[in-house]
């Protein structure tokens, strides 16, 4: 048959199978594969463009509600104040004075505002230095940035640590790091394809269909705007974990198709048979994805919405470019055969057989254990108190710094702006609390000869201050108060008028520069350095609407004593701002934010990742009770994933516990579903025992390939990245798919033969009526009938009818009415048998045989050479 030929499927063999809807749709992306072929090209080829237009956000603040009050707060600033660039620069073995020859060097510089090195422990400790650095330009500046590199090339023949919070060199890292994963993550999957394959070239049908889905997922991303790192890091692994599946099922279903058929009807029928039985896998999975949509906290929907569209490119490359590789590769897919690697397992059949009253109720022992300890799970909100298995060179630098001299945590305080009595009596009493170390603020800033930047000044205390002429500051305060619109204090006179030493200063600069007042070069230069240093203070502390202060804690980044202080920060705030509107802004902050909405999130995710995925299995298995078995045995695992970190004592980031249940449950319950699926249909075909047997060695390759996969890639990305984030997700990953996949192959079998009676009780159907007009001729009815058949009937029918018919049917089945002589002499013999007993009607169909296929007159039928029993079999699967 040439490939241009319109295929020939429906002979009786695929008549019995349908002339589906499903199977035109097949045949036209096989016979139309060269199509899709340039479509898919075209497309790779824009989205490997795109990727690089896509947008990655850093900062985990970033996806706060922004009801927050680390949101609000960052916004606030943004608006009222500059932050400038900052560095910490750490020298190993040198010498103080050498150290300060060094801090001199750098305080030369024009790109640097300032520099802060003093002979106390805070920065210089055992032969170490640390020199803090404050740059002219913004922290977002590039110029600061590349200050910075100058400083650190200068300073190569020193052992030197940098710390700053400017750039993306954290992001530069992981980028770097997840490319290493990619590329061992790759490898594992060709093995472990290759191990679980029947045929070599089956692998590369799978590779390139993965990799066309991930480029084409990964290249859209740029229609999100903006995504998190995390998402940009893992999503391509994940998907690979989530979604491979779906290639191996439709591969399987070839080949179990080409036993018996050509390559491209095998194709064709097996797509047919594929697209919804991937579908519904898939269902589950964005099931479980969806619960992350729910998170308060903006990580959780951003991730959700990338994996989610990375599975629409699996489901995509699967059902449209994958047949047309097969016609490419089924040749060789053919001569490539091997024998399978994979063993058989009768030896777990056998034990679940026999353990089906003894590993249930140990089963739940120990998950109602797990659930205890898993609530008492050590999450934590910040990086603070985590440890990655490698390091980069940012931890490092900061490790180090933090070790000689200290770890500093600061927040900041920001409150209406306008009275520096009330900043100065605030400061003041804060300064008072064990809790705080120190407070840097206008109100507390010393600026030269014991003055603070707010005290204020007579016009006699700033000439003294200045060295300046009396007259001339008597003359600028008088200015300053017309300015002011204080005309009193201009009639009344000056000599008790009293301005804040910060606000004369900026004041007599812009006379200065204006050239209403002139100065003298060593006076101008001293008002110069003074002014340059107060706005540099006024530019960070100072708004136009509110005043921030940098309030330095003796205590750790997170825990319930930081958390509380927060709040005492509130309250004494508004004991001198009762109107006010008083914000906390700093890691403590964030950290305190996320715990508030993890609380929340926490619940959402689990309740609505079960019911999602319960209402997916609820119409799969057409049962109550086996949903609520499946979910108990994920569950399980997620609880005993999350006790871990309890028994081993070791922290955990909350967000690996909201994004790793939701795929857990989302992505494992595959595996349930695939046992309890194919022993549903065996255990009434044979005993209990070999049902298990065969599910169990049917099951294992689907479970280990994807298992496998899954956990491999987990590991990995827990083991080679340095970011805590994607690492505890990782590690979270490989360790739960781990324990779900012992537990579906060790703990599930025998919860299904012990719960059979639990399932059968709890099955259901739905049938949907139909409308049925009426009808002349032989008919057969099988369902609930509500309606006239040459009378009223209502109730359960299996007849073959002959005359008309006007009623609700659940299926019916209109029969050749050529051979009427076949069929009349079967309703005869039939009625003969049931007149006087009503339920003899189903005796009656149970009994019957079909008439034979008469083509005289177009009238569709049954093939001769098939048994009678045969065709009545069949018109049962068909109604069903």
């Amino acid at each position: 048959m040439s490939e241009n030929k319109k295929p020939d499927i429906i002979d009786a063999e695929e008549e019995e199978k349908g002339n589906s809807f499903m199977v035109k749709v097949a045949t036209f992306i096989v016979d139309r594969r060269n199509l899709f072929f340039l479509l898919f090209v075209i497309a790779i080829i824009f989205c490997v463009i795109a990727s690089g237009w896509v947008k990655v956000e850093n900062d985990l603040s970033a996806y706060l509600s922004d009801e927050s009050e680390t949101r609000t707060g960052l916004n606030l600033m943004d608006e009222q104040f500059i932050t400038y660039g900052t560095a910490k620069i750490m020298l190993t073995n040198i010498t103080f004075d050498k150290a300060q020859e060094v801090a001199d060097e750098i305080d030369a510089r024009n790109d640097v505002a300032m520099i802060t090195f003093e002979n106390d422990e805070k920065h210089f400790n055992n032969f170490s230095a640390l020199i803090e650095v404050t740059f002219i330009y913004p922290e977002d500046d590039d110029r600061a940035l590349e200050a910075l590199d100058d400083i650190e090339a200068s300073l190569s023949d020193y052992d030197i640590y940098v710390s700053t919070s400017m750039g993306d060199a954290t992001a530069e890292i992981i980028n770097k790091e997840m490319n290493t994963v990619s590329i061992l993550v790759a490898i594992v999957v060709v093995s472990v394809l290759i191990f679980t394959s029947q045929t070599y070239a089956e692998v590369p049908v799978l590779i390139l269909t993965f990799g066309a889905s991930a480029l084409l997922a990964s290249g859209t991303n740029f229609l999100f705007g903006t995504i998190s790192f995390v998402s940009d890091s893992v999503t391509v692994v994940l998907q690979l974990a989530l979604s491979i599946d779906y290639a191996v099922i439709f591969c399987n279903r070839y080949k179990e198709e080409h036993q018996s058929l050509p390559i491209r009807e095998a194709d064709i029928v097996a797509l047919s048979k594929a697209i919804p039985e991937i579908s519904s896998s898939s269902l589950t999975t964005i099931g479980g994805l969806i619960a992350m949509l729910f998170m308060q906290y903006g990580i959780g929907p951003d991730m959700a919405i990338c994996l989610i569209k990375a599975i629409f490119f699996s489901l995509l490359s699967v059902f449209v470019l994958m047949p047309g590789l097969i016609m490419i590769f089924g040749p060789l897919m053919d001569k490539t055969k091997h024998k399978s690697f994979i063993p058989k397992i009768p030896f777990v059949g056998k034990f679940a057989y026999y353990t089906k009253f003894i590993m249930p109720p140990l089963f739940v022992v120990v998950i109602i254990g797990a659930a205890i300890f898993s609530n008492k799970c050590p999450y934590v909100y910040g990086y603070s108190t985590l440890e990655t298995p490698i390091k980069n060179d940012v931890q490092i630098a900061n490790e180090m710094i933090n070790e000689s001299f200290g770890e500093e945590n600061f927040v900041a305080l920001v409150v209406p702006a306008g009275d520096y009595a009330r900043e100065k009596k605030l400061i003041t009493e804060l300064e008072g609390m064990e809790q705080v170390d120190r407070i840097t603020g206008l109100s507390n800033t010393e600026a030269m000869s014991g003055y603070t930047l707010t005290d204020k000044l007579t016009a006699r205390q700033f000439s003294e201050l200045l060295g300046l002429d009396y007259e001339i500051a008597e003359l600028a305060y008088m200015a300053y108060a017309v300015d002011d619109e204080n005309y009193a204090k201009v009639i009344n006179g000056l000599s008790n008028y009293s301005v804040p030493l910060i606000d004369m200063l900026m004041f007599v600069y812009e006379e200065v520069d204006e050239g209403y007042v002139t100065l003298d070069d060593d006076l101008f230069d001293t008002l110069k350095t003074a002014h340059d240093q107060m706005s540099l203070a006024q530019d960070q502390l100072q708004g136009k609407d509110y005043s921030r202060m940098l309030v330095y804690l003796n205590l750790p980044q997170e825990g319930e004593e930081t958390f509380t202080f927060l709040n005492d920060l509130h309250d004494i705030g508004h004991k001198y701002y009762p109107d006010g509107n008083i914000l906390v802004v700093g890691e403590s902050t964030s950290q305190y934010d996320l715990k508030k909405t993890f609380d929340r999130d926490n619940i959402v995710v689990s309740v609505v990742s079960i019911l999602a995925v319960l209402a997916v299995l609820l119409f799969t298995f057409m049962s109550a009770g086996m949903p609520v078995l499946l979910i108990m045995v994920i569950q399980g695992a997620i609880w005993m994933n999350f006790s871990f970190p309890y028994l081993q004592q070791q922290n955990l980031f909350f967000m690996s516990y909201l994004i790793v249940s939701s795929i857990q449950m989302g992505a494992n319950i595959d595996y349930a579903i695939v046992i309890s699926g194919r022993y549903l249909e065996l255990k009434d075909k044979m005993s209990k025992k070999q049902a298990m047997i065969d599910t169990m060695n049917f099951a294992f390759p689907t479970i280990i390939t994807s298992g496998m996969m899954m956990a491999l890639a987990g590991f990995a990305i827990g083991m080679m990245t340095s970011d805590a984030t994607i690492c505890s997700i990782g590690q979270c990953l490989g360790r739960g798919t781990l324990i779900s996949i012992i537990l579906v192959m060790f703990v599930l079998p025998q919860i299904l033969l012990l719960g059979e009676k639990v399932i059968d009780k709890t099955s259901f159907s739905v049938s949907v009526p139909i409308r049925l007009t009426r009808n002349f001729g032989v008919m057969r009815i099988d369902g609930n009938v509500q309606g006239h058949i040459n009378g009223t009937i209502v109730g359960e029918v299996h007849a073959v009818v002959r005359g008309e018919i006007n009623a609700f049917v659940s299926s019916m089945q209109k029969l050749d009415a050529d051979d009427s002589e076949n069929a009349e002499m079967l309703i005869e013999e039939k009625m003969e048998a049931a007149i006087g007993e009503v339920k003899e009607v189903k005796e009656f169909t149970d009994a019957s045989d079909d008439p034979p296929e008469n083509k005289d007159d177009g009238i569709e039928g049954d093939s001769e050479d098939k048994t009678e029993d045969e065709t009545e079999d069949k018109e049962v699967r068909d109604d069903e």
